[in-house]
């Protein structure tokens, strides 16, 4: 059972256990409410505790039973609820851990609520494109105040037990415990206090209102419009919470109950709930056990102190884990060092750090120019220029130098890893490690698997990327793995529409317009349009029969590099990164129309938006039909944690199974018969094929 029945004298004790945090399924809401049931019907009984076996109370509904008979099979969340406010004898919640979305609901269903201290309190359901559909738009309200509650559930983020206590006039709480240990006894004690009290208290008998009413919730509306324009939840958590304001408690919850079914049915909400179960499948390896011993790591040496290695730095002083930083000029050193205190410094003026954190972290970190001073780091990453002869040398040193057992790691981010692992005699200690610039800020690490790397390797890094708080989706090796190798047929297609009578802005809006945090013009310009360059000098040698960019290497040729030379698609004022529209380049781009004899047409937004994206999906089922990628779920997280995919939207192989396969096929056989387009590049991948023919979809 997931929910456990015991009786302690005259207080019967519910505990959910359904590891790993309680979740609300239906065996477990059946075991609570035969619980209840028992209790009352028990006349030695006079009171009960609900609480939560191991690390939480509850994190709230099971996920896995959504668009499932579960869900909707009583006794639903909200029937349980009202068992429990009906209860002839009072329920005293005992929360700790984690009381989340229908956890926390639960909790405020009881007569009375007494927290552990450290306790998160959330309502998150706005997260996954939902509002909370049990009555916590009515409840929480009542119990902290209108514009404390609306605040959670419109941002869905957590806040500790002992801070909401100590608001004036909350209700949430009756009592704060000592601590965890003593949750369970001091529960009991005030079961008991309160076991012949009557009439018992609910919540739902509580007033709600708000002084200013109407201007705050326009307020509210405001601010979530301009906040989260893509996402139908928030102005809707706002409109229930408003509902509690104005009418009967029962009319309320109807309006609440209405409002998650329909939103359960959104694109929006059905794609966070996919990136919610696919960044928790990203960290499953299929042939790797999740017992698989790992190797230590107390130490970290990182080869490079450039912009690169010095985010990588950070990212691990971030984790309190010391770092070795090697440069071979100490000037370089000098200023990659420079840097990191700068950062720091900067989160220090903001609030985000205590001087005493920057102090700390700085401790953490040794500098140096001695390769001999990384023989005792457990890891070693590189992040050097990205040249096969530079990583050579680079993985020769380390070879001879670096302990045995030390994971030997590269930042290489299109390189061949086997090649880099065949530099050394422990091939098996080698694996890629793909940051993401801002290494300390970018939530995305590829971790990249050789044929010969140690299943112990990646289970370690894979746990060491939780450490850091990244998102870690595992890849093979090919030319730019998932990320980059998806990215490549993209900026290719953005080319192409350059040649046929788009604009860079005309682009880049049509791609923003649809989600993107940027298009691909002004990412080419931030990045530095001479790295994709030196990528396609490459691609030229070994792929020479792959039509080339004119228009890009031109722009290079003139040193227009982005940003940082203040011009490349766009040009830039000193000291700002707005993008403004070049005539230079509109001209660069008409003498090329010019010289290749082609005809300027006009070209819709959903033609460009269609284009850039099919062409990632396409590309993307390439990677999965080769073993690239496990899971069509993994590109989702790739694209959508590391390259500014609309989250709204799932992702791009999670966008096709939207959209529908049968139409990303016609489109593309559309495109194809573009007189400019290259057949080949259009012909469906044989696993969109596949599942086409099947009825299937990629997730």
């Amino acid at each position: 059972m997931t929910a456990q029945y015991q009786v302690h004298a005259d207080v019967a004790v519910i505990t959910l256990n359904n590891p790993p945090v309680n979740g609300l399924g239906l065996e477990t809401r059946r075991g609570v409410a035969a619980g209840l049931q028992q209790a009352n019907a028990d006349p030695q009984v006079k009171a009960v505790v609900l609480t939560g076996a191991g690390r939480a109370f509850s994190g709230g509904a099971d996920i896995r039973e959504f668009d499932s008979p579960k869900a909707l099979t009583e006794p639903i969340l909200l029937s349980l609820i009202a068992a429990l406010e009906n209860s002839d004898k009072p329920v005293v919640a005992a929360v700790h851990s984690v009381a989340m979305g229908g956890g926390l609901e639960l909790a405020l269903g009881a007569h009375y609520r007494i927290a552990a201290p450290g306790c998160s309190i959330a309502l998150p359901e706005v997260k996954l494109g939902l509002i909370p559909g049990a009555g916590g738009t009515q409840r929480l309200p009542r119990v902290l105040g209108v514009e404390t509650a609306l605040n959670m559930i419109v941002t869905g983020e957590a806040a500790k037990s002992e801070v909401l206590a100590r608001l004036p006039g909350q209700q949430l709480f009756d009592r704060l415990a000592a601590s965890r240990e003593s949750l369970m006894d001091e529960a009991m004690e005030l079961a008991r206090s309160v076991a012949d009290m009557r009439p018992l208290p609910r919540i739902r008998d509580l007033p709600c209102g708000h002084p200013q009413g109407e201007a705050f919730f326009q307020f509210a509306r405001n601010t979530a419009k301009a906040m989260a324009p893509h996402f139908p939840a928030p102005p809707r958590c706002i409109d229930a919470v408003e509902a509690a304001t104005r009418g009967p408690f029962d009319e309320g919850l109807r309006r609440e109950r209405e409002t998650f079914l329909n939103l359960m049915l959104t694109p929006e909400s059905r794609a966070l709930r996919h990136v919610f179960a696919a960044e928790r499948a990203a960290s499953r390896i299929p042939d790797v056990p999740d017992d698989t011993p790992l190797r230590p790591v107390a130490s970290v040496g990182i080869v490079g102190a450039g912009t690169m290695g010095s985010g990588i730095a950070m990212a691990f002083l971030n984790a309190d884990l010391p770092v070795t930083l090697l440069e071979t000029r100490p000037e370089a050193l000098e200023r990659g060092v420079a840097g990191i205190r700068k950062a720091y410094e900067g989160q220090v003026k903001k609030g985000r750090l205590t001087g005493e954190q920057q102090a700390r972290r700085l401790d953490l970190l040794k500098p140096t120019l001695q390769l001999a001073d990384l023989r005792g780091c457990d890891l070693l990453i590189e992040a050097v220029f990205e040249d096969m002869d530079v990583k050579r040398q680079v993985f020769e040193q380390l070879d001879a130098t670096a302990k045995p057992g030390a994971i030997l790691a590269s930042n290489t981010s299109t390189l061949d890893l086997n090649r880099i692992a065949s530099f050394t005699s422990r091939p098996q200690d080698v694996v890629g490690l793909h940051f993401f610039s801002p290494a300390h800020v970018m939530k995305l690490l590829e971790v990249v698997r050789g044929e010969q790397t140690a299943k112990d390797v990646l289970a370690t890094v894979m746990k060491l990327a939780r450490t850091l708080r990244k998102t870690a989706v595992v890849a093979g090796v090919c030319d730019g793995f998932i990320g980059n190798r998806m990215l490549e047929p993209y900026f290719r297609q953005a080319n192409l529409l350059l040649d046929e009578g788009a604009t860079p802005q005309q682009i880049d809006r049509a791609i923003e317009a649809f989600g993107f945090a940027m298009g691909p013009f002004r990412v080419s310009d931030m990045a530095g349009n001479d790295i994709a360059w030196a990528v396609r000098k490459r691609h030229r040698t070994e792929r020479p029969q792959q039509p080339a960019s004119v228009v890009a290497d031109r722009l290079c040729e003139l040193g227009r590099f982005g940003q940082k030379t203040g011009a490349g698609w766009y040009d830039y004022a000193a000291g700002s990164r707005d993008a403004v529209p070049s005539p230079l380049v509109a001209q660069l781009i008409e003498d090329h129309r010019r010289e290749q004899g082609l005809e300027r047409r006009r070209i819709e937004d959903a033609e460009i938006v269609q284009r850039l994206v099919f062409a990632l999906v396409n590309e993307g089922a390439r990677l999965l039909h080769e073993g690239i990628a496990a899971r069509a779920s993994d590109i989702d997280v790739v694209y959508l944690t590391g390259y500014g995919f609309p989250l709204h939207r799932g992702g791009p192989m999670k966008y096709a199974d939207t959209v529908g396969l049968f139409n990303v096929v016609q489109a593309m056989q559309r495109f194809a018969r573009n007189p400019r387009a290259e057949p080949a590049f259009w012909q469906p991948a044989p696993l969109l094929l596949r599942l086409l023919a099947e009825g299937r979809t990629f997730n």
